[in-house]
Formats: structure tokens, sequence, C-alpha cells
């Protein structure tokens, strides 16, 4: 995996949308640049009474069209650049999928692997304490994001709501249904990706039905994707994690894959795969449909150039660095952009937020429904967009449209 500045990558992809638009060079810059972040260490107790610190961030890029929107990463990786990227790609997540919020992202550099749930707890409360200030119900709005979840989420809520003195489940979203989590919602980013997959295929006239996929990143989204695309009749033929993939002549099944995973820690060993392959040789098998559900950069150039798949549905946030973007675009691969495949998470939190703010919870049904009508109706804006104004790429469609969105909202 080639090493490339995410935060670089975010701006070449708006200056190369820009150009399709009447922007300003103070405009653009603007566009390109958070804020605000904070930056922050982390004085924390561990079981052994020792004191451990731990650098955090939390970046609030653009918040012309709403309240800043963005999820909290554990990850030993975690540095600056990446929190101003994935919160940058937020803005333009929101507001290409159309829903009236702005941008935000946070993280601390730590891996959570290595503390107790005890530690875990005492360093997300702290980090909420410091966030406080700057968080609220129209003002900031954490959610989950790599290695966090409901659990994580609850602690969050918990001590703005003590430190505040109040009930305000709409603080933060991605809760547990108890504290005011909305429905559909762990399900929401793989079923995104497959939704736009779907509309992909229609508007290339192919068929979901017994087409070949491929999933790269076994967490939750590259999971539920992998399950909900086999249920639509596809065949996953190859899926992996960290440690590995696994390739099925047929198709494998994602729920029993998935049991093998808890079980064992990996896919790998999957007794039912025919063969065993590396991350490289599944990201570049000749497959119809292929969903990289992993961390960014996870295709750079080189890589590219050997990509066999029709589509690719990006389930994770800047799985495909520009330079293979050019690439991928020579060869006529759709390339379906993260900022609307994966939008199903910030969607469904916004509607959990609503939900909050109502004090008046939806059915999963509902919740799903009005999901994918966003995303097959904002799909459909993008190759509106690429086709009447001749764009390059469907994610240059959608910096555009985007774009012009943040640009209205902020005259």
């Amino acid at each position: 995996m080639t090493e490339v500045n995410p935060y670089s990558s975010l701006r070449t992809q708006i200056d190369e949308a820009a150009e399709y638009l009447d922007v300003t060079a103070g405009q653009l810059e603007r566009l390109k640049t958070p804020e605000r972040i904070l930056e922050t260490n982390l004085a924390v107790e561990m079981d052994d009474g020792s004191t451990e610190v731990f650098r955090a961030y939390r970046s609030q890029f653009n918040g012309d069209r709403g309240p800043y929107k963005g999820g909290i990463r554990y990850h030993p990786a975690v540095d600056r650049d990446e929190v101003k990227a994935l919160s940058g790609w937020m803005v333009y997540k929101t507001a290409v999928s159309d829903v009236p919020l702005g941008g935000g992202k946070g993280g601390i550099v730590v891996d959570p692997r290595d503390y107790s749930a005890a530690e875990l707890e005492r360093i997300t409360r702290a980090f909420a304490t410091e966030l406080t200030p700057l968080i609220g119900v129209d003002r900031d709005i954490p959610a989950p994001d790599v290695n966090t979840g409901q659990r994580e989420m609850n602690w969050i809520k918990d001590t703005y709501e003590r430190i505040e003195n109040t009930t305000e489940p709409g603080v933060i979203t991605g809760k547990d249904l108890s504290s005011g989590g909305s429905e559909g919602r762990v399900e929401a980013t793989g079923r995104s990706t497959v939704v736009a997959a779907r509309e992909a295929f229609d508007y290339l006239d192919k068929d979901v039905e017994h087409a070949t996929v491929a999933v790269q990143g076994y967490g939750n989204a590259g999971w539920i994707a992998a399950r909900l695309i086999y249920e639509m009749g596809a065949n996953v033929v190859a899926v992996s994690d960290s440690s590995g993939a696994i390739y099925g002549e047929d198709t494998l099944d994602p729920v029993d894959v998935k049991e093998y995973k808890r079980e064992t820690g990996s896919v790998v060993g999957y007794p039912d795969a025919d063969q065993e392959l590396t991350n490289e040789e599944l990201l570049t098998l000749d497959v119809d449909l292929l969903i990289p559900a992993a961390l960014e950069n996870a295709i750079d150039e080189s890589i590219a150039q050997n990509i066999a798949a029709d589509v690719i549905s990006e389930a994770a946030n800047g799985p495909i660095t520009p330079e293979a973007d050019d690439v991928l675009r020579e060869t006529d691969t759709l390339v379906i952009p993260d900022i609307l495949a994966n939008a199903g998470g910030v969607v469904v939190s916004y509607f959990e937020w609503v939900q909050n703010r109502q004090r008046f919870y939806w059915s999963k049904d509902r919740v799903n429904e009005e999901l994918d009508e966003k995303i097959v109706e904002q799909f459909w804006n993008l190759v509106d967009a690429y086709e009447n104004r001749d764009l390059p790429s469907l994610r240059t469609a959608a910096y555009v449209v985007a774009l012009q969105r943040v640009i209205d909202a902020g005259e």
C-alpha cells in the first residue's frame, strides 16, 4: 500500500472538480482548509496505576450547511493530516448525499487491542471532557469510526450530559437503541455501498444477480456489504481482512465467513475456501464488482494498472489514490466515489439526529427505505452531472455537485 498523504488527496480531488465551477482562489482555499482543529494530549491512569499520554484530535472542517458531523477513530496511524482529510471528505459526503450537516472528524492515537475495557473507558471519557466545549446538538455531532462503536458513543454522551447537566441524546450518533440510537445504523455504510453498486449496474445495463464480487476488508462495512450483495443474488467469490484473503470458485457464504472470523480472528483458514490470496491479489481479481472496505490508499497507481473489476464501490474512505484514479479512468472502470457509496453511515446518523430532536423513533424498515431512496436519488444526480457537464468521472461529478452545494450555502 502506497503512503499517500490523505489531505493532499482531498485537496487534489477538490482542485480537479473546481475546474468545472465558477469559484475564486480564495473561495477554493477555504473549501480545502479546516476551520479549526483541536489537538490535545490525554493523560490517563492505567489499570496498574501508571499514567499514559495519548494524542487526540478533532477537526471541524466546514459548517456552512449545518453542524459539523463525523466519526471518531481509535488507531495507531491517526495523525493531524488524516483527521483533516477525513473531516473534509465528511463535508462533501454530507453535501453530495444532501443532508443538512457539515463535516468533522476526530481520533485518538491508540491501538485499542492493547488496553482493557476500563482503560478504554477512561481514555474515551478524557477525550469527551476535552470535546465538550466544542460539541453539541447544533454545533458538532460525533459518531463511531474505525475501532469505535456504540459503547464508546454511549461513554461520550454520558460524559457530555454529566458536564452540561442535561439530557441530550442528539449530541452524538451511533449510540445503542436504549440510549437513543437508530434502527439500521449498524448496517448503513455497507447498505449504501451495495445500493450504489446496484444502481451502477443498472446504469451499465448489467444485472447484480450472478455478478461476481470481491470485498477487501471484513469489518462492519465490508461484511455487511458482502451479506447484502449476496442476498441480492450475487456471487461473493473473495473476501479479505488484514491477515489475508480467501477465494471461492462459486461463492462464499458471507455470514458463515463472518462467524468463522469471529471465532478465529481472521477469514484466513476458512475451510470452505478454495484458495488463499494476498490482499493485492484480491484487488486485481477479474470480478464484476470490487468493494474496497479497508483503510485509505489501498489501491495505488501500480495496483490500479492490474485492476480487472468493471465497477468499484468504495466502502472505505479514500481507498484509491488520485494517481490510481487516473489509471482507472483510462481503463473505463466505473468508480462509485466514497463520498456517495459509503454515505449510508452519515445519512442514517442524520436520521438518528432527527429522531433524537423529535423524540420520535422510526422502524428499521422506514430507515432502510429512506436510506435507499436518498442514495438512489443522489446517484442519478451524479450521473446527470457526469453526462450533462461532460465530466471525466463520477468522482469529479460528486465533488462538483457537493462543492456547489457548499458554495451556495456559504454565500
